[in-house]
């Protein structure tokens, strides 16, 4: 059996929220679920992007902790029910029609934040992304929608600007969290994120974290690496209470 880590161990037995379930939605006719936490006396909102592998139960699990640290979360659903996730061939193929349709990707966002908006009594709002949902949260971010949110965060998240977009220098401000040793997403992608950002003049923070691989907060995997995942979360923590809590 793996042993867990303290991190982890505590965030699995955090309890959940006495408000929090699944959100079945529809988008042009298709059938998708989220997953919505309540805070008990909350101080903002969260939106939570998922990974390639879809809505599961580790975006519940982050949205459950962040409702016990004040906030309302909803973690939106990219893919729709009817997408298969189970193989990696799977996930490219629903990662990839998105990148090819940022349309698409804008529209189902913005069915999201609809989604949590209706349920939250508050509506200031932090995006946060996770791998492909990184990537998701800066589109939201480039776009019209920006000023929708107070900021956004990327934990091991695509850094990379689609041909055709930019940034106009004056979006919330971005925190990126990222893995030294993450081969999917390099350093070299996090030197080029910089560069565009300082050249657009906007306001951001990058965390590194020494010898992390991809995807390293994700709790129980092989890549997962307690202290990138704890400084990360704390990182991300002051992040909200700088932008939710005044």
């Amino acid at each position: 059996m793996k042993k867990l880590s303290v991190f982890s161990a505590i965030a699995l037995a955090a309890a959940t929220p006495a408000l929090a379930d699944d959100v079945a939605y529809t988008v042009d006719g298709e059938a998708f679920t989220g997953y919505y936490a309540q805070a008990e006396n909350p101080k903002g909102l969260v939106l939570i992007i998922h990974d390639w592998d879809g809505m599961t139960d580790y975006e519940r699990q982050r949205a459950d902790m962040l409702a016990e640290m004040g906030y309302n979360a909803f973690a939106l659903d990219m893919f729709g029910d009817e997408t298969p996730t189970e193989t990696m061939d799977h996930r490219m193929a629903a990662t990839g029609a998105l990148y090819q349709d940022r349309e698409r990707m804008r529209a189902l966002i913005q069915a999201g934040i609809a989604q949590a908006t209706e349920a939250s009594d508050v509506d200031t709002m932090v995006v946060q992304g996770y791998c492909f949902g990184g990537a998701v949260a800066l589109e939201m971010a480039r776009s019209d929608m920006a000023d929708m949110a107070e900021g956004y965060a990327t934990f091991h998240g695509g850094l990379g600007t689609p041909e055709g977009q930019g940034w106009d220098g004056d979006e919330p401000p971005v925190l990126v969290l990222h893995g030294g040793a993450d081969t999917s997403i390099t350093m070299h992608d996090v030197a080029g994120f910089a560069e565009e950002m300082e050249a657009a003049g906007n306001v951001y923070t990058i965390e590194v974290y020494s010898n992390a691989p991809h995807a390293f907060t994700v709790f129980g995997s092989n890549r997962y690496q307690e202290r990138a995942d704890t400084e990360s979360w704390e990182a991300y923590s002051e992040f909200l209470g700088e932008l939710l809590d005044s």
